[in-house]
């Protein structure tokens, strides 16, 4: 990777800013294409003088986009939205842009190219979402044939929306939802509680499976180092499948509070998401909704971590890292086990 020249279309979001301070230790030059580039300029120090370089670029713009991609060997395709907004629509961000860049990359003569899609991605899902994930996947390999794609599913890190998002919630609310229960409670006769006993939760919700996000980083490195990689599939799941009441009860532990877990039905959650997406910046979208209808597992139909030679890290490690913030004063140097 020394001296090579990538660019990272995205690169000062999440998996952005650790993917560039990657492939700046391994002594590539990074083009960090951002339509924000004042907004970028954090990730200079990440590198060397003049290693760093943040770029103008909208994904929707091929002249831009080809301009940031004119003597590039790599390219990185991160741009990604979960809720639309404006012009900013699954179609023009998933699979229009997807589009620009790979033939961009193509024209220009790049060697590698790798397209950031999602866990669950499939041309039939009710999601549109999940659907122009999968469009995009489709655009991406029309335009470039030997591009490289992964799918994470949930990534896990200190600047991520899930974890931080119902660890924020915990702080002045009493109760965090578990979505996917069952809608009428399971009657148990003579279980161990008593003669009578309900099961509000089902099977605890749907099942997910966080990665790391510093792990899928390292997986987009391996890909780009390894030329067997080109025009592969890679699915992104970290080493255990959890169901949402047990990640609510993960990160409770970790951040010391004590909640009520709520069983939240899907017809409820989309009723609350109807009123939800009207907001500027949107907790829940009847999307998300039917997105979270479906397991967000890996299939183990194509390579993943292992593969590539990475052992994710699994949440119990993980969290601990970056939500002590969300501790009651009281207990926030307080060792959780």
């Amino acid at each position: 990777m020394s001296h090579r020249v990538v660019t990272v279309f995205g690169g000062s979001g999440f998996v952005g800013r650790h993917l560039v301070q990657r492939l700046a230790r391994q002594g590539a030059v990074v083009r960090v294409a951002v339509r924000d580039t004042e907004g970028a300029q954090f990730l200079k120090t990440m590198g060397d003088v003049g290693q760093i370089v943040p770029v103008y670029a909208d994904v929707t713009d091929p002249v831009t986009v080809a301009a940031a991609l004119t003597g590039a060997d790599a390219a990185v395709n991160l741009v990604g939205i979960l809720a639309e907004k404006g012009k900013r629509t699954f179609q023009r961000i998933h699979v229009d842009a997807a589009a620009t860049v790979a033939a961009a990359a193509a024209g220009a003569g790049v060697h590698r190219l790798v397209q950031m899609s999602a866990l669950g991605a499939d041309p039939e899902a009710a999601s549109v979402y999940a659907k122009t994930k999968a469009a995009g996947e489709q655009a991406a390999r029309a335009g470039f044939e030997r591009v490289s794609i992964v799918r994470p599913g949930v990534i896990m890190g200190s600047e991520d929306g899930f974890f931080n998002l119902f660890a924020g919630i915990s702080r002045f609310s009493v109760v965090l939802p578990v979505f996917g229960c069952p809608v009428m409670p399971k009657i148990i006769l003579f279980g161990e509680d008593g003669p009578v006993d309900f099961e509000f939760y089902g099977d605890g919700g749907t099942r997910l499976q966080p990665a790391f996000v510093g792990d899928v980083a390292n997986a987009i490195t391996a890909i780009l180092d390894d030329p067997a990689s080109a025009g592969q599939t890679y699915e992104l799941g970290g080493p255990r499948v959890y169901s949402f009441k047990q990640l609510m009860e993960l990160l409770l532990r970790e951040i010391g509070r004590s909640r009520l877990l709520v069983p939240v039905p899907f017809p409820l959650a989309s009723f609350w998401a109807w009123f939800l997406e009207k907001m500027p910046w949107p907790l829940l979208t009847r999307d998300q909704v039917t997105l979270l209808k479906s397991d967000t597992v890996v299939s183990g139909d194509f390579p993943g971590f292992r593969e590539l030679g990475i052992t994710p890290a699994a949440a119990e490690a993980v969290l601990p890292t970056y939500l002590r913030r969300f501790r009651p004063p009281t207990r926030r140097h307080l060792r959780q086990n």
